[in-house]
């Protein structure tokens, strides 16, 4: 008898963050989305951080409990998408993790290519990167063109100081499909909770050794007015301060 042929292929468990704030929006679609999605050879265990939002998206969230491979947690108050992404992180167990926004400026199309290279052993760190597929990808408000420049400016501004301070060459450092294998992340402590936890991930896994890859990725910016929550004053400040403390403190 061929044991072999009787054996079922390897499935890999893919851990999906999402923080949830204020998202009422776009919260259903997204989460709809994420939920009936199938992807052969993978299981997606879904960890959904609502974060006491104060426009119905806990109502939205609380409707997916229960779900199979769907677990909520509740925060008792809003303290940044950071100290959200670090809860989904304390209790994740699958083999790979996957950082997902409760938007809808990336696309789920792109979990496949994104997986491959860590499910397939190539790589243990992958980003999804805005700027290789169609040039100058991000940040392009029709409705706040000024708003849209500064940030353009301030991300190649940042993006040539991190990969300055760390020896690589990475054109989005700060894209929110971070997907890594999540032993890599053993022993390692994060503390940032705002939008420096990206940089404090960054960071800290390239410091330990895993250098990431990047896969073009498509996205739809969306403005101020349609929700991005970054701070033009006070986040700067925090990633200068992330900069500083995750380069050069013991890991």
């Amino acid at each position: 008898m061929d044991l072999t042929a009787a054996t079922p292929p390897a499935v890999t468990s893919v851990s999906v963050v999402v923080p949830v704030y204020n998202e009422i929006g776009t919260v259903r679609q997204a989460l709809d989305a994420l939920t009936s999605r199938r992807i052969p050879g993978y299981e997606l265990r879904i960890l959904i951080v609502e974060s006491r939002s104060s426009d119905g998206s806990r109502d939205v969230v609380l409707s997916y409990q229960g779900l199979p491979n769907v677990r909520v947690i509740l925060e008792d108050r809003p303290r940044g998408k950071g100290h959200a992404v670090r809860a989904a992180l304390a209790v994740a167990d699958g083999d790979i993790v996957l950082i997902q926004d409760a938007d809808l400026e990336y696309s789920l199309d792109d979990y496949p290519a994104l997986l491959g290279p860590i499910a397939r052993g190539e790589q243990d760190f992958v980003l999804g990167s805005r700027h290789t597929r169609k040039g100058w990808a991000i940040r392009k408000f029709t409705d706040q063109k000024l708003h849209a420049l500064v940030l353009n400016l301030a991300h190649w501004t940042f993006t040539l100081m991190i990969n300055a301070s760390l020896g690589i060459w990475l054109n989005d450092p700060f894209t929110m499909y971070k997907v890594f294998r999540r032993r890599c992340i053993a022993g390692l402590t994060f503390t940032c909770n705002r939008f420096d936890f990206d940089w404090e991930l960054l960071i800290k896994l390239v410091r330990k050794g895993y250098r990431p890859i990047e896969i073009p990725v498509s996205y739809q910016s969306r403005s101020f007015n349609d929700g991005k929550k970054v701070s033009l004053f006070r986040d700067p400040l925090t990633w200068m301060v992330a900069l500083v403390k995750c380069r050069f403190q013991k890991l």
